[in-house]
């Protein structure tokens, strides 16, 4: 607890069992509960997670997406908080920002990592990616984002019921906060982390998903404003 609000964090995984111990092992006192979802591991993930307290949460609807809901419908904390479970973003950041989010009256807060990351961590088809992402979601909605891919986020689980999200896959991130920067009623702001190599394999497909996500923006854009 923080400030008298509970704290969620809510981490996807898919095959993270060295990156999951890491994940887990320095999360902040301020955490009540670590809501880790299988989806669909094959390893020893759940079982990691399980034995360093977290709650596992079985989704078998295939992903990133599909998962973060389950994970969501699981939370109890005034406020979740979202990462991956590779232990790329950081944990030790979960505390400011939830202090920034009731000093500020925020309700929904994106993590930016452009400028922050660590050398390993940088890639250029993953800049170049976000930046093309940024560029479609600014000229198609209006929204002005640094880093539209961001997987941590902070917000009230209060705002759950007054946004719709649909997308099971990767693009699940950037509905999030096109749904939440564009909501009358919800005050959202993106602030600056740091982010570092992942642990274990990265399980994502570049071309593939970065096609998906600006697909993904298109038909949005021509289906509803």
């Amino acid at each position: 607890m923080h400030k008298g609000h509970t704290v969620s964090v809510v981490i996807p995984c898919y095959n993270e069992e060295e990156g999951i111990r890491v994940t887990l092992a320095d999360m902040p006192p301020v955490v009540d509960e670590v809501v880790v979802v299988d989806n669909n591991c094959s390893d020893r993930t759940a079982e990691v997670a399980t034995d360093m307290g977290a709650k596992v949460v079985v989704e078998t609807r295939p992903g990133y997406g599909a998962a973060y809901k389950a994970g969501f419908a699981a939370a109890t904390g005034d406020i979740i908080v979202t990462m991956d479970g590779d232990a790329t973003y950081p944990r030790g950041f979960i505390p400011l920002l939830v202090e920034v989010m009731v000093d500020e009256e925020l309700d929904f807060i994106s993590c930016d990592r452009t400028g922050h990351k660590s050398e390993e961590a940088k890639s250029f088809l993953r800049v170049l990616g976000n930046l093309v992402l940024n560029w479609a979601i600014l000229a198609l909605f209006f929204v002005r984002l640094k880093d539209s891919q961001s997987g941590m986020w902070v917000f009230r689980r209060s705002i759950l019921s007054k946004i719709r999200l649909e997308s099971d896959t990767m693009a699940f991130s950037e509905e999030l906060k096109l749904e939440a920067f564009r909501h009358p009623e919800i005050k959202a702001r993106e602030l600056p982390i740091y982010y570092r190599e992942r642990v274990g394999e990265s399980k994502l497909n570049l071309w593939h998903d970065g096609l998906s996500n600006l697909v993904f923006l298109l038909k949005r854009r021509l289906g509803r404003s």
